[in-house]
């Protein structure tokens, strides 16, 4: 009964410090208008250049015209150094200029495939479902915004 009585008085304890302890967005920080969709990706061994090749005629490229067309702010590749990195060991990401900019909007559709072309659209699909899932494993994907900390 006394393990469990101060085990309680402990958790009672942490529970208020932690409730003095909160933040309030635009008093104590900021969120950024701005979302960045990342993808955590963890590409096999030995397969990293490989990807990162079949990135720049599927991803970057399609990126690229979507941020020319405004449709993006931007667009990065991050890859870890490390052998050992975890559960992923590269990451997409791309930024958005705020929330609304990732609603469906079937003129930006039509802008893009026209850019870009329904042959190419096809032929960047293909790929990814093609080539892509032996090479790697998408982990996870997240809608994240900076923060920053007055």
């Amino acid at each position: 009964m006394r393990k469990l009585t101060l085990g309680a008085g402990v958790g009672l304890a942490m529970m208020c410090s932690l409730a003095m302890a909160e933040l309030e967005p635009w008093k104590d920080y900021e969120p950024s208008e701005a979302v960045w969709m990342v993808t955590t990706v963890k590409v096999d061994a030995n397969m990293g250049d490989v990807y990162l090749e079949g990135l720049r005629d599927t991803w970057v490229s399609s990126s690229e015209v979507a941020k020319k067309l405004g449709h993006i702010e931007d667009y990065s590749i991050m890859r870890s150094d490390l052998a050992a990195s975890g559960d992923f060991n590269l990451l997409l990401m791309v930024k958005f200029k705020d929330t609304a900019a990732l609603a469906p909007d079937k003129a930006k559709y039509e802008a893009f495939v026209e850019a870009y072309s329904k042959k190419r659209l096809d032929k960047t699909t293909k790929k990814a479902q093609m080539e892509y899932p032996g090479i790697r494993t998408i982990t996870g994907s997240y809608q994240m915004r900076e923060i920053k900390i007055k």
